[in-house]
């Protein structure tokens, strides 16, 4: 049973990975569920609910957690996001190496689909200056006073660039519920669906439940610390794009919210999953390396060709996680390794599910090819 999984998760360890942990839910119910590898350098065991940084895949739950206040009707996808954090009212953007006023104005739609002109510059001076200004603390909403002084790299709307844009989202969330970011997903996600082991901000005392992280460099992988890399500015910052802290049980929990809209509408998960790329910002996308699949509001989409059929997003560190609707499963893969030498195997995971649970119309063309033997 699932041998294309485990075939996927050999290859991971043959590539040396620490630290691996895969759950799959067919029709309500988890059929699948495996971890390999250690938790840590004394050797150990993985006993399937350590706490792992979910960096990017973040973002699926805070562009989610969005698009509930715009089901409810609290804001608008065509809302000047300066009507919410004044500070981006007047932005500069950089234009043939001059930096001039900005026309356009951020919508909370360009935040949801990267197409806001914002960047990804965490060591950018202005972030440094709030770092210092506010000693340390940095404070999700203050923190917008700071990216916002940040030019933009182009015209709201004209392209398409990973940044800090669903960072900015989680501020939005935070002033208009009038709730802390990670208080509101507390209530309107983790408690309603039982993920009791996800954080946004995770306290001090619980951080030596998280598994072992890793930076690979040159075939060597070295142990950084359990703490997220980077993209949390500050011990008050609640990253929404790359702050979660949680298990792959708990995540897939919220996957399965997704597909079974109880989170959300049929109607607000079609607009989540619809690709919204022209031409011109689809160059910027795949430059990115996402191939074969569109973007929609904070979430990889299917292409109409039917090629691929699943929906989500992965995380720096490796994780991925996947809904696919018309085949009625979810699957989260999680580990521990930034720079990761397996990339490129992760998006065959929603693949391998399909073959192995009978379905025909898998996707192999492009699949990991494990020394000339495909995985079908």
């Amino acid at each position: 049973m699932f041998e294309n999984i485990k075939k996927l998760l050999s290859a991971t360890e043959d590539y040396g990975i620490p630290a691996m942990e895969i759950t799959l839910w067919h029709k309500g119910k988890e059929v699948f569920h495996e971890t390999r590898g250690i938790r840590d350098e004394d050797g150990s065991k993985l006993l399937g609910g350590e706490l792992y940084n979910a960096y990017s895949c973040s973002k699926v739950i805070t562009c989610a957690a969005v698009m509930k206040l715009v089901e409810e009707g609290k804001i608008r996808l065509s809302d000047n996001i300066a009507d919410y954090l004044e500070a981006f009212r007047d932005m500069n953007v950089l234009k043939n190496g001059s930096i001039v006023k900005a026309e356009k104005k951020i919508t909370v739609f360009h935040l949801l689909n990267m197409s806001a002109g914002l960047t990804y510059n965490i060591e950018s001076p202005e972030i440094e200056l709030g770092k210092k200004e506010t000693e340390g603390r940095c404070p999700t909403v203050k923190m917008m006073e700071y990216i916002a002084k940040m030019p933009l790299a182009y015209e709201p709307g004209e392209d398409w660039q990973y940044s800090l844009a669903h960072d900015v989202l989680a501020a939005l969330v935070e002033v208009v519920s009038k709730k802390r970011f990670g208080e509101y997903i507390n209530e309107n996600f983790f408690e309603p669906l039982g993920m009791k082991n996800s954080t946004f901000l995770l306290p001090k005392e619980k951080i030596g439940n998280v598994c072992s992280q890793y930076l690979y460099n040159n075939g060597v992988f070295e142990n950084i610390g359990p703490e997220i890399r980077r993209y949390k500015l500050g011990f008050e910052y609640e990253s929404g794009g790359a702050g979660l802290v949680t298990t792959a049980r708990d995540y897939v929990l919220f996957l399965e919210g997704m597909r079974t809209y109880r989170l959300l509408s049929r109607d607000t998960i079609a607009k989540m999953t619809k690709d919204y790329l022209s031409e011109h910002q689809r160059i910027g996308y795949q430059g990115w390396g996402v191939n074969r699949y569109g973007y929609g509001l904070g979430v990889r989409v299917p292409l109409s060709d039917g090629k691929r059929t699943d929906y989500g997003w992965g995380g720096a560190a490796g994780a991925m996680a996947f809904i696919d609707e018309p085949h009625e499963f979810t699957l989260y893969y999680s580990q521990h390794v930034l720079s990761s030498p397996v990339a490129h195997l992760r998006k065959d995971y929603v693949e391998a599910a399909k073959l192995d649970l009978g379905y025909t119309d898998a996707f192999i063309e492009s699949m990991w090819q494990g020394g000339a033997s495909t995985l079908a």
